[in-house]
């Protein structure tokens, strides 16, 4: 494929900005190469919190490289400013430019992408608590985007994820149910007959039934069908919905005349986070959530240098100087500060130093546990309002 930069294009620098390779060029013709720091903060103001995501892939590109990055942990949830306005840096990076800063761009686009799509995954995961929340949007980016995509989702809240790769990436078995392809090959009732005979047993029982019918009917023949029905799904086209809401209602109503009342409803095709309020209520156990999550707005992320052999400078509207980032463990404030140590102006309780090193002289310390960072992530979401 044509449309793919390998590992070797990327760490090769073929996927920079070329301006960079002329810094190259002019710096090796000057003789310069000092030793600089160089923060990442978001510039966006528009966002409530940031999910920091990518770092996997950010310290991939630093490994072996002589410098020095420290990091808020992965999956960490932050506003782009602190309690006082400042921007929060999510990484720094000391070194020789040369040795890192050609790189700018790869390592933006590594954690700019991943932390969109963490972020909005977060998002919709606040709405469907404790509702079961599929990520099924590979679909929508380039297929070697896929384990990105489901990685990142899955941090940021989803509970599972459809492709085959993403799901090995995030080390779970891929879930989904059936395509509307093989209902109108076979027909539902044979198609739903089928899939039972045939899939492995442990493979959830999710039945597609906005095919050719009233979803609410065909709720009722796929639980006749299915030995074990777990779900229902509906993925209505929007030209046929009318009110989404009304129909998982009527489909609710339907299985529990009918003795389903064990079966849940899960809802897919183009779910809006502000509709998961109303389609919860409505009735709906489950959220197949696709372009709205892979397709997000990457994080406006940008890399400045701060200091120069020690001393402090930056562009403008930019803030000077190497900086740490705490948070209150009370009130769970932010605040950034050049010192080591800082008590939060509201409770004047101790706060904790998130900036942690993930890369000392070349050697990678950051090692990733998707389980333990994924439940960060979700236990952060409880402070959100």
């Amino acid at each position: 494929m044509k449309n793919i930069a390998t590992a070797e294009d990327i760490l090769g620098l073929k996927t920079t900005d070329i301006y960079f390779w002329r810094v190259k060029e002019i710096l090796d013709r000057a003789g310069k190469n000092p030793n600089v720091t160089m923060e990442v903060t978001c510039s966006s103001k528009n966002v409530p919190w940031i999910v920091l995501a990518g770092i996997d892939d950010l310290v991939d590109i630093l490994r072996g490289r002589n410098v020095n990055v420290y990091s808020l942990p992965e999956g960490t949830l932050f506003p782009p400013r602190d309690m006082n306005g400042i921007p929060i840096p999510s990484v720094k990076i000391t070194g020789k430019y040369l040795d890192f800063g050609l790189y700018e761009t790869a390592l933006l686009g590594s954690i700019s992408q991943a932390s969109g799509i963490a972020t909005k995954s977060s998002r919709f995961k606040r709405k469907t608590g404790e509702s079961t929340l599929l990520s099924f949007g590979v679909r929508r980016m380039h297929p070697s985007l896929a384990p990105l995509i489901d990685r990142n989702s899955y941090l940021g809240g989803c509970d599972k994820v459809s492709s085959v790769m993403g799901a090995e990436r995030v080390g779970q078995k891929p879930e989904g149910t059936m395509p509307h392809s093989l209902l109108l090959i076979l027909g539902e009732e044979e198609g739903w007959r089928l899939y039972d005979e045939i899939i492995e047993p442990e493979v959830a029982r999710i039945a597609l039934v906005d095919t050719n019918c009233d979803e609410k009917e065909a709720s009722v023949r796929a639980g006749r069908v299915f030995k074990n029905l777990k779900a229902v799904r509906l993925d209505t086209p929007s030209s046929r919905r009318g009110n989404f809401a009304d129909i998982v209602k009527e489909v609710r109503w339907e299985l529990d005349r009918n003795g389903f009342n064990n079966v849940g409803i899960i809802v897919s095709g183009g779910i809006k986070e502000e509709e998961i309020d109303e389609l919860r209520s409505a009735g709906a156990s489950g959220f197949g959530v696709g372009t709205a999550i892979s397709s997000s707005p990457a994080i406006d992320f940008a890399m400045d240098i701060v200091s120069i052999e020690g001393k402090s400078v930056t562009k403008r509207g930019k803030f000077s100087g190497e900086k740490n980032v705490f948070r209150c463990a009370q009130c769970h404030g932010f605040l950034v500060s050049p010192n080591e140590q800082e008590l939060c102006p509201k409770d004047n309780s101790a706060m904790e130093n998130l900036m942690k090193k993930i890369v000392d002289k070349g050697k990678v310390l950051y090692v990733e546990n998707l389980e333990k960072e994924r439940k960060y992530v979700l236990d952060q979401l409880r402070w959100v309002g």
